[in-house]
């Protein structure tokens, strides 16, 4: 949670924007309303390897899906 404070939510918004598609974005505002805890350890995953240089591309629904499989 360091990393929500150093960031504001407006800055982890528009990262997590950049890097997933818009059906992935949709994705994550579903699971948003029934899992919303899952939903910001994703973004502050997505965001720290974002800004370690990590991500080569972005992110499509399918390749979410994986990601949330993975944690959790």
């Amino acid at each position: 949670m360091k990393l929500k404070m150093k960031l504001g939510k407006a800055e982890i918004d528009e990262i997590i924007r950049k890097i997933l598609t818009k059906e992935a974005r949709e994705r994550l505002g579903r699971l948003k309303l029934v899992k919303p805890e899952i939903v910001e350890q994703l973004k502050i995953y997505l965001v720290q390897l974002y800004k370690a240089g990590k991500i080569k591309e972005i992110i499509d629904d399918e390749k979410l899906k994986e990601i949330l499989k993975k944690i959790s």
